[in-house]
């Protein structure tokens, strides 16, 4: 099995350790709420989303892969857990390989519709405004350091 199929076989399973095992040490993650973190970052981000959430479910179709690079599309639905409203998220993933791990992780989806969904009206009529972005942001690092301090 290749280490994307593996990557996200675990992903569907919840299986925070397996995805972590996925990443080389080396590894940058980006996405709109998580925009730069580190290979102990990412790892402990997958954990806190996959413990936390407890409907999650996705789909994923890799769409190109090598042994240095994949191109995936991905969808999530969940509920979000600050507003208790089901999001369904559609993802475009670009993965970059080194030594057979994922080196460079880039998720790519957009954020007013998934502020839409996740925050009901305010994501509606402000999900597009850099201060709500900026809050979802600061609201999601503030989540990670928790759960990070928290082992």
């Amino acid at each position: 099995m290749s280490t994307i199929q593996r990557f996200y076989s675990a992903f569907q399973q919840h299986d925070w350790a397996t995805m972590g095992a996925c990443y080389h040490n080396e590894t940058r993650f980006s996405d709109p709420v998580f925009p730069d973190l580190d290979a102990k970052e990412v790892r402990a981000m997958w954990k806190m989303l996959l413990t936390s959430g407890t409907d999650l479910r996705i789909s994923f179709n890799v769409l190109e892969e090598n042994a240095t690079s994949a191109k995936v599309k991905l969808e999530a639905w969940y509920t979000f857990s600050r507003t208790k409203r089901p999001v369904h998220n559609r993802i475009t993933t670009t993965i970059a390989l080194k030594e057979g791990l994922i080196h460079r992780h880039s998720d790519v989806f957009d954020l007013w519709r998934w502020s839409r969904q996740a925050l009901g009206m305010s994501g509606v009529l402000l999900g597009w405004a850099p201060l709500v972005r900026n809050k979802v942001r600061a609201v999601a690092a503030a989540s990670l350091k928790t759960a990070m301090a928290a082992g």
